[in-house]
């Protein structure tokens, strides 16, 4: 969303609640998101209360706005606190419902087909040792990337070839042709269905069609970001992770009106 348009959205009250009505109730009509009845009435402190289930619940805000936009910018928690005079607690618990509303949308059940670039990273900061492959303390990440298409990446419990298989048949259509380095665990992707060519990083990192260098430019994207959050919990990694795939995926689209819709589907005027 263009600045101008935010400006507007959130001159007032009014015009913010009026927006988000329009992008989480059909025609603007307000619902229970309980039990989907539309007999529901207002009340003290700008909640509404359900006439069947007398289930209460509240409306968004122009704050919920500006975290949203804010978040969109790639702003930490604790700067969006400053910006929009919360606590540091609240906003932190307002960008993990925004994260958790990523994870749960569709965009995740994307099947890709055609010309796939697989490879696995590892992430966890720096940390003596080896690094790469065999890397201790760090956590496997497989990704699967459509050329001119999305990527999709997913934590897994280790980088034999039975969760990178398992994963790409569940993900990637057969008939596909699948690019990969030469790491053995991708040997038998050629007896699943697909027609698979290997770069042999030993020796160059591209040849004509043949390369990952899209992939590889996720795992930039990615760790470039999560470096500024100074470490995340393994617990949390998950969510994390997921916003850079949704990031990377939209990069070029309206990130802002995504969110919001991802938010509605998610919990839709209870936030």
């Amino acid at each position: 969303m263009k600045l101008e348009s935010f400006e507007f959205i959130t001159k007032s009250e009014n015009r913010a609640r009026l927006f988000l009505k329009k992008a989480c109730w059909k025609n603007a009509l307000i619902f229970c998101t309980r039990c989907n009845s539309r007999k529901v009435y207002r009340i003290i402190g700008k909640r509404y209360r359900c006439k069947r289930c007398r289930y209460t619940f509240h409306d968004f805000s122009k704050r919920w706005l500006w975290i949203i936009k804010l978040f969109e910018l790639e702003l930490s928690a604790s700067k969006i606190a400053q910006q929009v005079g919360l606590s540091y607690p609240t906003v932190l618990r307002a960008v993990t419902i925004i994260r958790l509303a990523i994870l749960a949308s569709k965009e995740t059940e994307i099947f890709l087909g055609g010309e796939i670039e697989i490879d696995e990273s590892y992430f966890g900061g720096r940390k003596k040792g080896k690094r790469g492959r065999g890397a201790a303390r760090k956590v496997p990440v497989f990704g699967i990337l459509e050329r001119n298409g999305v990527v999709k990446v997913n934590i897994v419990s280790d980088v034999t070839a039975e969760s990178l298989l398992n994963m790409t048949v569940r993900t990637v259509r057969r008939g596909s042709i699948v690019y990969t380095d030469k790491f053995r665990s991708y040997d038998a992707l050629m007896f699943c269905g697909y027609r698979h060519i290997k770069i042999n990083h030993s020796k160059q990192f591209a040849s004509g069609k043949v390369y990952i260098n899209g992939l590889e430019g996720f795992w930039s994207y990615a760790k470039e970001r999560l470096i500024k959050f100074h470490g995340v919990s393994g617990e949390k990694f998950p969510l994390y992770l997921k916003e850079m795939e949704f990031r990377y995926n939209n990069r070029h689209g309206n990130i802002f009106n995504l969110m919001v819709h991802n938010l509605c589907n998610l919990v839709p005027n209870r936030l």
